[in-house]
């Protein structure tokens, strides 16, 4: 069942419309528009019958400079500058493609091929990129391709601008700074099933384009819906100041571990005068938490390594470029454009580890720091990122979980604390005539938080689970950040129409970029004790395509595992490819195309004791 979206209020129109926008540079309209050469002629990328994305669903957001009462002045103001679309010449011999995804890809002309830096999120929308800069400034092989950093968008259309054949002949080299393989298994497969639920919330798919839904994404204006693949990267940046030569093009990089990402690097074009600053700077107050899940960044880092940057190119950096948004032309607005992106990450990491030292609580922190003038007129908005979640992570990356108060170190669970709320406070019936009471005061917030405790109580309890969804509705059109304005609009939506059945997720096709080690680690992660209790014994694995022996070790409860070795008490030998081997832990027939010598019922059993993760969940425990 859909429902449509309700109106704003009263109460959000007026919050929106008192929204003095304190930034509007023009010069950001002049560089996102700035060297056109050639769009996606109807604007769709499509993979057969199926459209991965079509810039005509975010054409609504060109037809007013004006933001209307549903959307925060600010953030219209952003997916205005992110809906510009197509292929742009950033300067000789360089061109990014932006529009058909959340991200950019760039592509450099080499001596002897394309020089590719990010190749977006899906091999759709990459393909289409690579053709449409092939169609228009003649067709040129991809010859290298370098990530910048270990979130999916950066990588994962990698199938779109060449294939495992081209690399594993070494007609196409990949470039990745040190740990990017770790960083991706760890964030899009141990933890992807939750992580790709939260990030609906946070990109929101699944919102209908428009007012009154999905209107940007902060970064970009969309993301496209089509698989993400991974290719291992040939070769690794391991250092600051290491050089390389892609594609006839010399190459300086600087390596930044923990700032936008655990694995991330920087580089300098000196023949071009360009600075890459992949994800670390961009035109918004970027995460140091996305709401999606993530190992929290290093604010202080961050800030250090942008500082770094210039102290080591600025002065001969004539245009910087990035993974998302426009590009920065003359070494002043360059400079000037670091400094603040330096700044506004520093400020936020000393101003909460000074209140925190003070005593102040997380929540207490995000309440009371606000951006000063000289930040909230630039542009470090926070379209994408927010003070008030930044703070509360930053605090837990020095403090953890635990606030100090004992109160909050063994709390109820929500269905139990939500309960005994509900009681204490005289009911459902009681604490919904108050939340009403609340919500046509306008006090959003509060009935968010208080009626949840009635809807995890009760889940059942169809009135509260409305106004609880009133509530979120209210403050997804009031929020600046993309992010939080997807995140409460898709809360909304599950609570009005329940739980979308999205079923197994999409499996992302990484196995090709696995080491075995890889393999074990999701293994242990999906292994049910209690549905495998032949333990402990011991299972030899031959990965034919890496030549290479491993043990596995299934204990009572855990797993454990060996490299390089062969156990001579293994109840059975497996030999197995990488690609047949993550199939098999899908689906146990998959087990089919492997060789299996000794007990391999035994095998089977363990394939099957593993559980299969879904993004589905439900408010109910």
């Amino acid at each position: 069942m859909t429902t449509a979206p309700k109106q704003p209020s009263s109460f959000t129109s007026a919050a929106n419309q008192a929204v003095a926008l304190s930034f509007d540079d023009p010069l950001d309209t002049a560089n996102a528009t700035r060297g056109l050469v050639a769009q996606i002629d109807d604007g769709r990328v499509t993979l057969g019958d199926h459209v991965v994305l079509d810039v005509a669903d975010h054409a609504f957001v060109t037809e007013s400079e004006d933001a209307p009462p549903s959307v925060h002045p600010s953030l219209w103001r952003q997916a205005r500058l992110n809906v510009n679309h197509g292929l742009f010449e950033v300067a000789d011999g360089v061109w990014q493609v932006r529009g058909y995804d959340i991200a950019n890809i760039t592509f450099m002309a080499g001596t002897d091929g394309w020089l590719v830096i990010d190749p977006l999120t899906n091999a759709p929308s990459a393909a289409a990129a690579l053709k449409l800069a092939n169609d228009t400034l003649g067709e040129r092989p991809v010859t290298s391709i370098i990530y910048t950093h270990s979130h999916v968008d950066h990588f994962g259309g990698v199938l779109g601008v060449t294939s495992q054949e081209a690399v594993d002949r070494g007609d196409v080299r990949i470039v990745a700074p040190e740990g990017f393989l770790e960083e991706v298994i760890g964030e899009f497969v141990i933890a992807g099933p939750i992580m790709g639920r939260r990030a609906a919330f946070q990109f929101g798919p699944l919102l209908p384009p428009g007012p009154l839904g999905h209107v940007d994404c902060g970064l970009g204006s969309t993301m496209g819906k089509a698989r993400s693949d991974l290719i291992a990267p040939t070769e690794l940046v391991t250092e600051t100041g290491q050089e390389m030569v892609l594609s006839g093009i010399p190459i300086i990089f600087q390596m930044t571990p923990d700032a936008e990402a655990p694995a991330e690097m920087n580089f300098f074009f000196p023949e071009k005068r360009i600075l890459c600053m992949a994800e670390n700077c961009t035109h918004t107050l970027h995460n140091l938490y996305p709401i999606r899940g993530a190992q929290t960044r290093n604010a202080l880092a961050w800030s250090k390594y942008i500082q770094e940057a210039m102290e080591l190119w600025g002065d001969q950096s004539d245009i910087m470029i990035a993974s998302h948004h426009w590009p920065r032309f003359g070494n002043d607005d360059v400079m000037g454009f670091l400094e603040m992106q330096r700044d506004v990450y520093r400020w936020m990491h000393d101003q909460t580890m000074r209140l925190a030292n003070l005593g102040y609580v997380p929540t207490e922190i995000a309440a009371e720091l606000r951006m000063p003038a000289e930040f909230t007129e630039s542009h470090v908005q926070g379209y994408y990122g927010t003070v008030s979640h930044n703070t509360r992570s930053i605090y837990n990356r020095y403090l953890g979980w635990y606030d100090g108060n004992p109160a909050n170190l063994d709390p109820l669970t929500p269905v139990e604390g939500g309960t005994k709320y509900v009681e204490f406070m005289g009911g459902a019936d009681a604490v919904l005539a108050k939340a009403r009471e609340s919500f046509e005061a306008g006090d959003y917030r509060w009935v968010a938080q208080v009626v949840n405790h009635v809807v995890f109580a009760d889940p059942t309890n169809t009135e509260a689970r409305e106004l609880q969804a009133d509530a979120l509705e209210q403050l997804g059109y009031q929020s600046e950040s993309a992010t939080w304005r997807n995140a409460y609009l898709m809360g909304a939506k599950e609570l009005r129409e329940g739980t979308p059945d999205w079923g197994r997720i999409p499996t992302r096709d990484m196995s090709q970029g696995m080491q075995a080690e890889h393999l074990f680690d999701i293994l242990g992660v999906r292994l049910n004790p209690a549905e495998f209790t032949a333990g402990p014994v011991t299972i030899n694995f031959r990965f034919s395509d890496l030549g290479e022996d491993h043990v596995l070790g299934v204990g009572k409860s855990a797993i454990h595992h060996r490299a390089g070795q062969v156990a001579d008490d293994a109840l059975a030998t497996v030999t197995i490819d990488r690609a047949t081997m993550f199939a098999a832990m899908n689906d146990s027939a998959a087990l089919e195309g492997a060789q299996v010598e000794g007990d391999r019922d035994l095998v089977v059993a363990l394939l099957n004791a593993l559980t299969p993760f879904s993004t589905q969940a439900i408010i109910e425990p």
